[in-house]
This record gives C-alpha cells, sequence and structure tokens, in this order.
C-alpha cells in the first residue's frame, strides 16, 4: 500500500475549500444533539453533504476523541462487484481539511488472514460511501493523530457475514477502535425500481418512514439475523445493508455489552407523488454498557 487516495468527490459532492467544508461541519455539529453516552460506533449516511451533512452530524456529535487512535471504516461498493470484503490500496486518504493515514500494519494483518480482496485505485477513488465519511472522521479528531482502516463490503453472503464478524470481533473489542458504517436508507421511486406504498401509514413518505423505521428498529435490536429476514421481506433498498449486516454480526461475535440507538432520521424529500423519488438518512449510536 502506497500513495495518497485523492479526494476524488470534492468539489462535486461536498465543498472542496478548507474553510467552507470546515465552517459547514461546524455548523452542522453546532446544530446537532448529544443524546446518548459515548459512541462505541456510528451508523451515518454518505450522500452529497448538502443532503446528508445535517444528519450525519447527529451521528458524530457522539463521537469523543478521548482514548480512540483508530477507526475502522465499513461501506458498501455502488460501482464494482466485490464478492467479499475489500482493503485499501492506498496508504493515506486525502481530505480537505486534512489527510488520514492508513493503519497499515491492521491492514496488513487482514490481509494475511487471506479473506480480503485488493482494491486498485480506479476502484478505491470511484467509491463515495468510504468517502464521504472521512471530513468528518477528521473534524471528530481534530488536532489528533487517528489511523484509518477503510474496508469495502461487497455482497456478503450470510456465512461470510459471520466469518468477517470473527475476524473484525477483536479490533470491536479493543477500547482505542471506533467503527462507522456508512449507508444510506431507503431508494424509493421508479428511478431506483423500488415504489412500495403501504396507504395504511399515510402519505408515501410515511410509508417509507415506518418501513426504514421498522428496519432501524431491528437494528437497534443488534440481531444480525432479524435484520437479514427483513431485508428479505421487504426489499428495503439500504444501500449499506451488508456493512450493516457485518457490523452487527461482528457486534454479536465480540460479546460486548452494548446499545444501538437511532438519534435522526431524515429523507431527500417528503413524496407525495407516485413518480416522485426521495432517499432515507439515518444516524445511529452504538455505546458500551
Amino acid at each position: 500500500m502506497e500513495g495518497k487516495r485523492a479526494a476524488s468527490h470534492a468539489g462535486s459532492w461536498y465543498s472542496g475549500s478548507k474553510s467552507q467544508l470546515n465552517s459547514q461541519l461546524e455548523d452542522w455539529l453546532a446544530q446537532a444533539e448529544s443524546t446518548q453516552p459515548p459512541a462505541k460506533a456510528i451508523i451515518g449516511p454518505h450522500a452529497g453533504f448538502s443532503y446528508s451533512g445535517p444528519t450525519a452530524a447527529w451521528a458524530y456529535k457522539h463521537v469523543s476523541s478521548g482514548n480512540f487512535k483508530r477507526v475502522f471504516l465499513l461501506g458498501p461498493s455502488h460501482h464494482v462487484y466485490i464478492p467479499g470484503c475489500a482493503l485499501p490500496c492506498s496508504a493515506e486518504y486525502q481530505t480537505p481539511i486534512g489527510d488520514i493515514s492508513v493503519d497499515l500494519e491492521t491492514a496488513r494483518t487482514l490481509s494475511e488472514t487471506g479473506k480480503f480482496y485488493q482494491l486498485d485505485k480506479d476502484a478505491e477513488e470511484d467509491e463515495h460511501s468510504l468517502e464521504m465519511h472521512l471530513p468528518y472522521i477528521r473534524k471528530a479528531f481534530e488536532g489528533k493523530e487517528i489511523k484509518l482502516v477503510p474496508i469495502m463490503v461487497g455482497n456478503l453472503k450470510e456465512s461470510q457475514e459471520a466469518e468477517y464478524g470473527s475476524i473484525l470481533a477483536p479490533y470491536l473489542q479493543d477500547p482505542q477502535t471506533l467503527f462507522v458504517v456508512s449507508s444510506d436508507f431507503c431508494h424509493w421511486g421508479p428511478r431506483f425500481g423500488y415504489n412500495p406504498y403501504d396507504s395504511s401509514k399515510g402519505e408515501i413518505w410515511q410509508s417509507i418512514e415506518a418501513m426504514d423505521r421498522e428496519g432501524m428498529a431491528l437494528i437497534e435490536s443488534q440481531d444480525p439475523a432479524s435484520f437479514r429476514q427483513y431485508l428479505s421481506q421487504t426489499k428495503n433498498t439500504i444501500c449499506g445493508r451488508h456493512p450493516i449486516s457485518l457490523f452487527l454480526s461482528t457486534l454479536q461475535t465480540s460479546g460486548l455489552s452494548a446499545s444501538t440507538k437511532f438519534v435522526r432520521y431524515a429523507q431527500s424529500e417528503k413524496v407525495t407523488n407516485p413518480r416522485g423519488s426521495s432517499v432515507s438518512y439515518a444516524s445511529s449510536v452504538t455505546y458500551l454498557n
């Protein structure tokens, strides 16, 4: 692993200006509320910051730089099919407000299990699900050295989730490690090829929210089997379903006594027309009991 991963979505998905981006992050964090104990792990969205930035702030509001020295970042692959999990090829990840070094020793240890694929430069820089969390991670640990373990999570089978969960569990047990899971929630509308509607819930946007909240409650229950069953039944287009399932499996294997609570939910549009579309965003906090 060598070289830097460029902040390839800066200037389009979020501001490429150091001062402007820093100001936006500070504003969103100031508007968010801390309602739970400090996070051991968070789930947050990864859309363009104008859409998802305020929601993501609610997750990062709960991140205390404290003892953490390393961040595991799990995100889905939108562009490349990966039948497992993949490690970075770059030694450093750039952001407009400061770069983050990859934990090369941990990445090497994970690679030596023989279970991980290796990303190439194009796949690494095309993907936004990891990148959209980097400015918030850099901001949360402002002025502090922090190491990153970025993992792109592919289309995992149930047995693979358990296998990778066993590999990652010791890292989750480490008091100096924070886990960040990248996921948007329901992608609804004709352009996504997904438009279920339960009129008993009210308007379309209310039906979407009810379905999302059912899934959120199962994530809060921390039971990977129940969440998988929900996904099978609803087909909800949660793009980070595999990173979320992997995290739940890791948490279950770790034996840690923890609670998970969602602290914010939003939609890009409140859809009332069947021809409309929206993407849902949600932030959760997992904290140790």
